[in-house]
């Protein structure tokens, strides 16, 4: 049932006549809001008050009728619930109504009893915009939005012709009674379940009277000056933005915000309506391309996704970047020209492509942005730039598959750029106390998070989560951390040290581990969570080894190479004698054989089915094993192992014709008229690794794939169980240690967002979609063939005796030799009509690449003089889009004939 004096109070407020043809209905926002919690005497009240006017009991008593008492309980109840101000002017209280937005509904969201006992309050503020927005479609003038834009401050230190107006200090400097409250967008979209990531609380800091009204009515606390700096300070430093309530008049605010573009109410103006007018500051963003190295920190951090990288070499066919010649101040504004989806579609690469490196990466880190600050000996930088994305550098950099250097554009011209080999100097400034790069603590959370396995994924998982502040343990069956990179990988290419090291700042980060512990076995999940642990990741990587299904391999002396290599690694007394036949082509196989050399095996051989050029190991890994005198021997398939009294004496091998049908699938064929019978003391199998779960997911609901892998959203990484995330080698198969850390780092983020009330997994997420562009569009003639450096040569002799990495790191001067053949190919754009000027971007630039200039020079229009601007502005509006309709037209007609 209608309340009709609650919908004459909406009306009153939007300074409409109820009744009218623009009048408010109990189907709109403005009337929903109000409803749950404003009665029919409430109302009565409210009616009397004015907007902007401020009014005492006294005064407002004989208007509504009611006695001085019921007046003021009224009054207070209406202030309580957000819908008039109360402030105290010469010593008495007095009362006065705001706009809809900012104002009211602001206000009303931030009574957290009354949000939490009606959503629908949220909802109706959420809809305000939605519903309203569309109707100022090219309807303000710059600078004069409802809200707009202010740029972080030290983004236009240097810009000569800046205003007052536009510094977050002055407000500050301004007033002397602050406070904070939670963001009301934050607080809408969490009621809704709809929330980004970016959390609500401590977000918005009040000024003046408005301070007064939130400390008073308890929807803030109060604050001093200097932590109202550290809140704009520590809102920066995570990647915010500010706005200001824009209705005071010029240089006047009653607020600053930390806003984020994938929630905030008022930015939905220019995210999904594309209405950027409406909020922008006065300046927009610049790349300076010869500076920039498109590692793309400021297209992430971009509130309104007007950043994108692209390229900048040159190029056979010129790109034109594409002109929005259509904008809501010259052409009619629909659903047709918004983006509705802008939480969910935000785009990283520009159509034409960028940089192959980054795109190529699993974990998309920024080679060409740490590959320039290595050049320039900025060596920590380059440390939190690549841990921005993986945190594990010292490591990758000894077993990278390389995937950046097999796409590298300079190969194109001669030999790719030693990627890896710079990553790994980089590294080595990691392991050294004094250069070792900690992140800063992001927050500080009460969640316990359980990871369930120390591989990579698992602790890339924990880093991520602990660097947001959460209480992170590790569940490791094993004694030793590392997963597969410690007991899978051998010291002479991953040392142990290199590793511990590596793995201490997760301990500095307080992220507690418990090793010797199997969960499933020892402890449940059922366990964890009694204990109050509230969301886990599953990363216990493929760790069994796969057996062929042929004869004889269950006999003395025949072990599959993933437990092998364990038990070296775990330093158990493993000795080999005589002939070694090694089963498998790939990575892991040339492992186990190198292995085997160490570990007493006079002869090792290695069979595999494929031909040389498609053995999946690395060719460089390939080389090693060669030089330390393994033979592979290709295009053979194992038919069964011969077996004297229970023992293997040998290996029946056939002839393998092809490996894939036409198809690309596994489907080896044979010719089992050509055979062979390899003696042998020992066999190692190394064709694949497999899954072994033990009880862990006993009485659950988490699905397992034909493969055993376990089954997630590709994207959340969310199992069946909404509080289990897997990722890794668990949900992926056998991959690399990158492809690990890079889900790792993703499960952080949906457990962030679970934990988290209200959060979203998927709203406002970055996708992380790159493509390259092509490079069959490129000119690239004329540039210097600079030789690649390489490390020194391993002598495999020498190598093949000791458990040691023997191998060489870059010296400095390498380094920079090195890099010097970086092509720098790609570049950011800017949109410069997506682009509100908030700076932002300027926070995350090393390069200097970035910058804020002043494009317009608007400033503010009180409420009350509005009107007028906005119908002259609105009449020039119609003008320009009945000249761009015949221009149109006109143009259509010439080329028709």
């Amino acid at each position: 049932m209608v309340k009709q004096k609650v919908l004459d109070l909406a009306n009153h407020i939007g300074k409409k006549k109820s009744g009218s043809k623009s009048a408010y209905t109990a189907k709109d926002p403005e009337y929903m809001i109000l409803e749950p919690v404003v009665t029919d005497e409430m109302a009565e009240v409210g009616l009397c008050l004015q907007f902007r006017k401020p009014m005492s009991a006294e005064e407002i008593a004989p208007l509504c009728g009611k006695s001085l008492e019921d007046t003021k309980r009224n009054l207070w109840e209406l202030a309580v619930a957000g819908v008039c101000f109360i402030g105290e002017k010469d010593g008495v209280d007095k009362f006065w109504l705001e706009i809809w937005v900012p104002g009211v509904m602001e206000m009303m969201v931030n009574n957290k009893e009354n949000v939490k006992k009606y959503p629908q309050i949220a909802e109706a503020f959420e809809a305000y915009g939605r519903t309203r927005g569309p109707q100022t479609a090219g309807a303000f003038p710059v600078g004069t939005g409802l809200m707009r834009v202010i740029p972080i401050e030290t983004a236009i230190d240097g810009e000569t012709r800046r205003a007052s107006y536009e510094e977050v200090s002055k407000y500050l400097y301004e007033n002397e009674i602050f406070s904070v409250s939670d963001c009301s967008c934050r607080t809408a979209r969490e009621a809704m379940g709809e929330g980004c990531g970016h959390l609500k609380e401590d977000m918005c800091i009040q000024l003046g009277h408005a301070a007064e009204y939130y400390i008073r009515t308890g929807r803030g606390r109060k604050i001093t000056r200097e932590e109202a700096f550290e809140i704009i300070k520590k809102a920066e430093e995570n990647g915010l933005m500010h706005q200001i309530p824009n209705t005071d008049g010029p240089g006047q605010t009653h607020a600053i915000c930390n806003c984020c573009g994938c929630s905030c109410l008022s930015l939905r103006t220019a995210g999904m309506f594309l209405n950027n007018d409406m909020v922008r500051s006065n300046y927009v963003s610049h790349v300076d391309k010869d500076k920039c190295v498109a590692c793309g920190e400021c297209v992430e951090i971009c509130p309104v996704n007007a950043l994108k990288l692209g390229q900048k070499l040159c190029t056979k066919a010129p790109i034109h970047e594409k002109k929005r010649e259509e904008l809501p101040s010259n052409a009619e504004w629909g659903p047709d020209k918004w983006n509705p989806d802008y939480r969910i579609n935000r785009e990283n690469v520009v159509d034409t492509g960028t940089s192959p490196c980054k795109t190529q990466c699993p974990a998309h880190i920024s080679v060409q942005g740490y590959i320039k600050l290595a050049s320039q000996g900025r060596y920590k930088e380059a440390l939190e730039l690549i841990k921005h994305e993986n945190p594990f550098p010292a490591v990758c950099g000894r077993i990278c598959p390389r995937k950046c250097e097999s796409v590298c554009t300079r190969g194109d011209i001669d030999d790719p750029i030693a990627i890896d080999e710079i990553k790994k100097f980089i590294a080595e400034q990691d392991l050294n106390m004094d250069n070792r790069y900690v992140p800063k603590l992001r927050h500080e959370y009460r969640n316990k998070i359980a990871i369930i396995g120390a591989g990579p994924s698992g602790l890339s998982c924990a880093y991520y989560l602990a660097v947001d502040g959460y209480k992170v343990t590790v569940f490791e069956k094993q004694k030793a951390l590392g997963g597969m990179l410690a007991l899978g990988i051998p010291s002479y290419r991953l040392e142990k040290e290199v590793i511990n090291a590596e793995f201490d700042i997760l301990k500095e980060l307080g992220v507690e581990f418990k090793t010797g512990v199997e969960v499933g076995k020892d402890v449940s999940l059922k366990d964890l969570r009694s204990q109050g642990y509230e969301a886990f990741y599953l990363a216990i990587g493929a760790q069994a080894g796969r057996k062929l299904g042929i004869e004889g391999e269950d006999a003395e002396g025949v072990f599959t190479g993933v437990d092998f290599l364990r038990n070296v690694n775990l330093g158990n007394d493993i000795k080999l004698e005589g002939n070694v036949v090694v089963i498998g082509g790939g990575n892991v196989a040339i492992d186990v054989a190198r292995t085997a050399t160490r570990v007493g095996a006079s002869k090792v051989d290695m069979f595999c089915l494929e031909s040389r050029e498609q053995m999946p190991a690395l060719e460089e890994e390939i080389e090693e094993a060669i030089s330390e005198d393994i033979e592979v021997n290709n295009s053979w398939g194992p038919k069964r192992i011969v077996t004297e009294k229970g023992r293997v004496v040998g290996v029946e091998f056939k002839k393998c014709l092809s490996v894939l049908d036409k198809n690309g699938k596994f489907s080896p064929k044979f010719d089992e008229n050509e055979t062979k019978i390899v003696k042998a003391n020992n066999v190692l199998l190394s064709v694949g690794q497999a899954m072994d779960w033990g009880g862990l997911l006993e009485d659950s609901k988490i699905e397992l794939n034909p493969n055993k892998t376990i089954k997630v959203d590709s994207f959340t990484l969310q199992t069946g169980e909404p509080d289990v995330f897997a990722g890794g080698d668990a949900m992926t198969g056998p991959k690399f240690a990158i492809d690990a850390i890079a889900l790792g780092k993703e499960g952080a983020i949906s457990i962030h967002r679970y934990v988290q009330p209200g959060q979203s997994l998927i709203l406002g997420r970055d996708r992380r979609e790159y493509h390259a562009f092509d490079k069959g569009n490129l000119t690239l003639e004329g540039y210097d063939h600079i030789p690649r450096q390489r490390a020194k040569h391993v002598d495999g002799t020498k190598a093949k005796a000791s458990f040691k990495d023997l191998r060489n790191t870059f010296t400095e001067e390498q380094v920079k030799m090195e890099t010097e053949r970086c092509l720098g190919c790609g570049a950011t754009t800017v949109d410069e009509y997506m682009c509100l000027g908030c700076g932002a971007c300027t926070t995350r630039c090393k390069f200097d690449a970035i910058s804020l200039g002043r494009k317009y020079d608007a400033t503010s229009v009180p409420f009350e003089e509005l009107k007028p601007i906005i119908v002259k502005n609105m009449i020039k509006r119609k003008g320009r889009i009945v000249v761009r309709k015949i221009k149109k037209s006109l143009s259509g007609g010439k080329k028709s004939s």
